[in-house]
């Protein structure tokens, strides 16, 4: 009985260790693949832009509409049709795009504008016309 108990303590101690590292290592997959998303996406978008002069209205006219990983919609916003309120923002509160915003709202589903809010934190993003692409507390 006492051999019973100590492997099953240290079952439950290596359970406790690798589980949190396993939850961190999907957190990262889910990650990297929303960064490949949001850069496959904005290959077509400019792809559409050469073809037809400007961007589409929506990612569904250009048949871009998919899920992120977290299973939300991504978010596109063409910038030639938005209102200034409507733009992502940076620290400093300047517009991160002039071309068109796109972003995964992230894990926790939520967002605000500003980069900085705390619900916008984990959102992966599309910033400086594509110059960067990734979490939004990273930029």
């Amino acid at each position: 009985m006492l051999e019973l108990t100590l492997v099953l303590a240290l079952v439950s101690l290596l359970m406790a260790v690798a589980i949190p590292g396993f939850n961190g290592y999907v957190e990262r997959a889910n990650t990297s693949r929303a960064i490949g998303d949001i850069g496959g996406i904005s290959l077509q978008l400019s792809r559409w832009q050469t073809s037809f002069g400007v961007f589409p209205d929506t990612l569904a006219v250009a048949g871009l509409d998919r899920l992120d990983p977290w299973g939300q919609p991504y978010v596109y916003l063409n910038l030639a049709d938005a209102k200034p309120g409507e733009f992502r923002r940076d620290k400093n509160l300047n517009p991160v795009n002039t071309d068109y915003d796109l972003y995964s709202i992230g894990k926790d589903g939520e967002t605000l504008k500003a980069f900085t809010a705390k619900q916008a934190r984990d959102d992966i993003v599309r910033a400086n016309n594509g110059g960067f692409i990734g979490r939004a507390e990273d930029y």
